[in-house]
């Protein structure tokens, strides 16, 4: 099946509500990537991404029933895991720390670079992820939305359950503090 005559994500979903177990895996195999590495950025922990990521599909297959396609199923997957993530946060009543071997593996990422060039690239992703970890989760979260996951500032206001212009500032924000943190 080419892509033009590939059902889109609502289609599927209704399929699946209605029964299509095929139509489920379809949507998985469509959408697993994005939402795990969207989990994984942020709890920096792939044990427990890994039950988050679980949870949410498991949210999706116990909701597909009430499932209406009034938004992008991408849109409603992506606010499942939003809350799922809130959730998750609230229990802790704090951020958890960064992995404390977080250091120890990055060393042994195999990289065929010089080792002058190879800190250097460490270092300025290690200063990157730093600056990230030091955003306010609200602007964290979007910011990653965003650059990573690519969605349009409806659709994250839509997940996050913030307005478009909330959205504009949560990133603005984000941005400048990035950018003023790199340059230090």
């Amino acid at each position: 099946m080419d892509a033009a005559t590939e059902p889109g994500d609502e289609t599927l979903m209704l399929a699946y509500a209605a029964g299509d177990v095929t139509a489920f895996e379809r949507l998985y195999a469509r959408h697993r990537g994005r939402l795990y590495r969207f989990m994984l950025r942020q709890v920096h922990d792939a044990g427990l991404a890994d039950e988050l990521f679980q949870d949410v599909w498991q949210r999706v297959i116990a909701a597909r029933g009430q499932w209406q396609p009034d938004a992008a199923f991408s849109t409603w997957l992506f606010r499942i895991a939003h809350n799922r993530l809130n959730d998750h946060w609230r229990a802790q009543k704090h951020r958890p720390p960064a992995p404390a071997d977080g250091d120890e593996r990055a060393a042994r990422v195999p990289d065929p670079h010089t080792p002058e060039r190879t800190l250097s690239e460490f270092e300025q992703r290690r200063r990157l992820q730093l600056a990230l970890d030091e955003l306010p989760e609200e602007q964290r979260e979007v910011l990653t939305l965003r650059l990573e996951q690519e969605l349009t500032l409806e659709e994250i206001g839509s997940i996050t359950g913030v307005g478009r212009e909330t959205v504009k500032s949560r990133l603005r924000y984000a941005m400048d503090k990035l950018r003023t943190r790199l340059q230090e």
